[in-house]
């Protein structure tokens, strides 16, 4: 008995100290909990970034410092570079070319009686466009009279103006009137209001696709009404029907004068102020956000308000947030858009134009871009609230006001590759090339946020690199990439001086003003991820002719 009781003994005496130290070890646990609290109350989440809220920033020896990182300071200039920032070097070699051709047959010869095209526009303004824009060449394929297209009154921006409020009616009849026959009003039949048959397309829809499937029904019906009407026509066109494309976009549609006329007031009031300046296309208010389902930090806060959004688009269906950053398919922020900029050369001097609504975190979200260009303008500062009181309702009019202080800037920056964007993109080859920075957000997103492990000098080095391609240089985009509107690459011609200074140039491979053959591959491949098929017939073989073009 005895020989067992000393085990016994030794495990109640462990047991005892074992109870001794519980005290100790809850009071240390609690104690380290507590602690962790506490840090949790005062520090950041992981989980949410810093991109939708300003850092804190001091001016030190003319930089902008960002707290708390002595490596990453924002200088004021942006630096010295060997091109010119406002300009392409190369624009002077290639011109807008889109009048038809020979075998083009005029309308009057062409147009069939009794049959009419009705259009119902749908979207904001620059989608209306494209709706407009390819009424007129499916008019044409079926040899149809085109009715004045009806502009979309019901959608998100519930915008009553008609055709005739936002364009000039005249002259888009009288300038398209060899192209093809429109009128204003569906005419009456045997006294009473006609009411078309209605139907809708799909999307793409090649002339083909207009034979078989409209063509019939104008022959019965002899009218047709297509409704929600917007990139229903391919870009697979042959190269007469795309130069319509182009005489309807820069040539027909022109804006009421007193639309044009109070843009105009707009620019002029930049221009005395500044020789030079940037419009950006922000595209950060909340629909835009939710409709992309990105986030951008903002917490549980921003989660609830753009959720609730995002709600009125019952198609839209569930998006990694994270993973859309990454694609590079969400908008940077004001702050990265600012950053890109001084990177890529604009000093703090420069003045910008913003075109935008209602930006998401309001001037929170604004003050770390303002703070990198002071000299911010906008509708609503250039233009007095009476001079803005007769249209502020009209959101298609107020987007038209933007649309031409965009078209006339030096630079357009475009932080959302929409309608809006294509459409400017596409105009500014047509008319010269004029510089039209599209971030290339793919690969800025891997470096934004390792910014404060870098120098200045290192991130804007990177920013050059990465925006190599997306400058709006010519033979950036591949012929027949992308989406018409954005480029128009059957109606850009170039020079015979531009064809006799480049074969007078070097032979071998390497770069040819400021471009290779690498760069024209490579760059047109990223261009254009986002989905968007090649429909341009030959494109490759188009491609390969621009190529040889440039380098041989």
């Amino acid at each position: 008995m005895a020989v067992t009781a000393l085990p016994r003994r030794r495990h109640y005496h462990h047991h005892g100290r074992l109870r001794l130290l519980i005290p100790a070890i809850s009071a240390v646990s609690g104690a380290l909990l507590l602690l962790f609290a506490l840090i949790s109350l005062v520090a950041p989440s992981p989980a949410d970034n810093d991109h939708l809220h300003p850092l804190r920033r001091r001016v030190v020896n003319n930089v902008v410092d960002d707290i708390g990182n002595s490596e990453f300071r924002v200088p004021t200039s942006g630096g010295k570079l060997d091109r010119d920032i406002w300009r392409s070097s190369r624009s002077k070699f290639y011109y807008g070319c889109s009048n038809a051709s020979q075998n083009f047959t005029e309308a009057e010869a062409i147009t069939h009686p009794n049959r009419y095209l009705v259009i119902a526009t749908s979207g904001g303004l620059n989608q209306q466009r494209t709706g407009i824009i390819d009424a007129v060449v499916a008019a044409r394929i079926l040899n149809a009279t085109l009715v004045v297209p009806k502009l979309d009154q019901k959608s998100f921006w519930k915008d009553a103006s008609n055709f005739s409020d936002i364009f000039d009616a005249d002259w888009f009849i009288s300038r398209l009137s060899k192209d093809v026959k429109i009128i204003k009003e569906l005419p009456r039949r045997a006294g009473k209001i006609w009411f078309p048959y209605r139907m809708r397309v799909p999307r793409k829809c090649s002339p083909r696709c207009y034979q078989n499937r409209v063509l019939p029904n104008l022959l019965k019906k002899h009218a047709v009404q297509l409704s929600k009407f917007d990139y229903r026509l391919s870009n697979k066109l042959e190269t007469d029907l795309q130069k319509l494309r182009c005489r309807v976009n820069y040539h027909a549609l022109k804006f009421t004068d007193p639309i044009a006329e109070m843009g105009e007031k707009l620019v002029h009031r930049i221009r005395t102020r500044s020789k030079h300046y940037i419009a950006l296309h922000l595209r950060f208010e909340p629909d835009m956000l939710a409709f992309s389902g990105c986030y951008y930090g903002g917490g549980d806060k921003e989660r609830k308000e753009l959720g609730a959004i995002r709600k009125r688009w019952k198609t839209l269906h569930h998006v990694n947030p994270d993973k859309g950053r990454r694609q590079g398919r969400c908008p940077l922020t004001p702050e990265e858009v600012g950053l890109m900029l001084r990177a890529l050369g604009y000093n703090n001097d420069v003045h910008i134009y913003v075109a935008s609504g209602e930006v998401y975190g309001g001037e929170e979200t604004l003050a770390p871009l303002k703070a990198l260009f002071p000299n911010f303008h906008s509708k609503d500062t250039l233009a007095s609230k009476q001079e803005l009181d007769a249209i502020s309702s009209f959101s298609a009019r107020m987007a038209a006001l933007d649309f031409i202080v965009c078209d006339e800037s030096d630079v357009f920056v475009t932080n959302n590759n929409g309608n809006m964007a294509k459409m400017l993109a596409g105009r500014r080859r047509y008319y010269g090339h004029k510089p039209t920075i599209r971030p290339n957000a793919k690969n800025l997103f891997r470096l934004f946020p390792n910014r404060g492990n870098m120098t200045w000098e290192v991130f804007a080095s990177n920013v050059r690199t990465y925006q190599r391609g997306f400058m709006g240089e010519p033979m950036e985009v591949k012929p027949g990439r992308g989406e018409f509107h954005e480029n128009p690459h059957s109606c850009i011609c170039e020079d015979s001086e531009a064809k006799k200074k480049l074969e007078s140039g070097p032979r071998k491979f390497g770069k040819v003003n400021g471009v290779t053959r690498k760069d024209v591959w490579e760059v047109g491949d990223d261009q254009n991820d986002d989905g968007n098929d090649n429909e341009e017939q030959g494109g490759l073989t188009q491609m390969m002719k621009r190529i040889k073009m440039v380098f041989y």
